[in-house]
């Protein structure tokens, strides 16, 4: 492990008197490989919609820090996840999405119940101390949180629940129809970035006016409020009462720009038009090398026109513009002129201040220092 203490120089609790972290915690693989053991693998990650695994037998697979992970509806009904891992010779047991009775390994065919009790091995009678009853999968935490899965490969974390205060009923206020939405539409991209740029850039509209500017005539920034919160921060704004030049919602039923980010790597998204929800996954593949999926929740599964006007404007204007700067700050940091910089703090919480970009910064510090508790 990397001594935390370095890389905590600058950072004040006091978001109008702080620098930002340094930038060799974007640039490091030593950060990045600390970044995998103290927060990706002890915190709370997002898999998918409760809709893929709402019927008993269904299950998804997914990667979470490097680690594959199988989740699963049991024959009771009970949420499970597990290491997507034959306890035999270590082949993955499940690969996509789907229905299943029984947990195969397609290499050797040993079978798992959806409990992750194995249920049969061929040619085992002649084993001695061999029992199937003593073996099963390693079983990881999962929980239905606002409408969605999440896994956490800690098993000392304590649940989602507790640990969000008031987000899930901030989430249900604005989107109580979260559950019931379907799978429309994803847009994946590979970014050139560490993942904590993304995620600053993410959390700040100070850069908004200057690189936003249709953003900007969609929302009303004069009401856009950024709070910060345990583990989350809420960004909410009205949305524009003019025309604008993102996409046509004038027909929209919804008039709020609602974002929730949820520590470390989930973003929550409701944007003006019908009822939906968009959610960022931001996954973290190296140093400078990040992944992003952008799915899109909507009434229906066929997006309507209005709908695959903002995806067009999120795919063609947004992102193009999002990922030019975090790829620019990212070379940015790996030349000598630069080490950190200022916080800019608005004391009221507007759109255009850095206090939740600071409020990230000290979840990240406080994950660095538990490598030394």
């Amino acid at each position: 492990m990397v001594e935390p203490a370095p890389i905590a120089t600058g950072y004040n609790k006091d978001p109008s008197r702080s620098f930002s972290l340094q930038a060799d915690a974007y640039v490091k693989p030593e950060w990045f490989d600390t970044d995998a053991s103290e927060i990706l693998r002890k915190t709370w990650q997002w898999v998918c919609h409760v809709e893929k695994t709402r019927k008993p037998g269904s299950y998804i697979t997914t990667e979470i820090a490097g680690q594959p992970i199988a989740v699963v509806r049991d024959k009771s009904g009970e949420l499970r996840a597990f290491y997507n891992v034959c306890k035999h010779r270590a082949h993955h047991l499940l690969s996509g999405e789907g229905s299943t009775s029984l947990i195969v390994c397609p290499y050797h065919a040993w079978a798992y119940r959806l409990d992750g009790q194995l249920h049969g091995a061929p040619h085992t009678k002649n084993l001695t101390d061999f029992q199937v009853e003593d073996i099963c999968l390693d079983q990881i935490q999962v929980e239905e949180f606002c409408g969605f899965v999440f896994i956490n490969l800690d098993p000392q974390a304590a649940a989602l629940k507790s640990l969000s205060g008031d987000l899930e009923s901030e989430v249900l206020h604005w989107a109580p129809d979260v559950d019931q939405l379907t799978f429309g539409h994803r847009l994946s991209y590979d970014i050139k970035s560490n993942w904590k740029n993304v995620v600053d850039n993410f959390l700040e509209c100070y850069h908004c006016p200057v690189a936003h500017k249709d953003f900007c005539n969609l929302v009303d920034m004069d009401t856009y409020k950024v709070t910060t919160h345990g583990i989350y921060s809420s960004h909410m704004a009205d949305a524009g009462n003019s025309p604008n030049t993102a996409y046509d919602v004038s027909e929209a039923t919804v008039k709020t720009h609602a974002v929730w980010w949820l520590w470390p790597t989930t973003c929550l998204m409701r944007y003006p038009g019908r009822s939906s929800m968009i959610v960022l996954n931001i996954i973290p593949v190296g140093p400078d090398r990040t992944l992003e999926t952008y799915d899109f929740y909507l009434e229906t599964p066929e997006p309507n026109e209005m709908e695959l006007d903002a995806i067009r404007y999120l795919d063609e204007v947004l992102q193009v513009e999002d990922i030019g700067l975090v790829e620019s700050v990212q070379r940015g940091m790996n030349t000598p002129a630069f080490k950190q910089g200022r916080i800019v703090h608005d004391p009221q919480g507007s759109g255009k201040s850095e206090h939740a970009l600071h409020h990230f910064h000290g979840l990240v510090l406080d994950a660095y220092q538990q490598t030394n508790s």
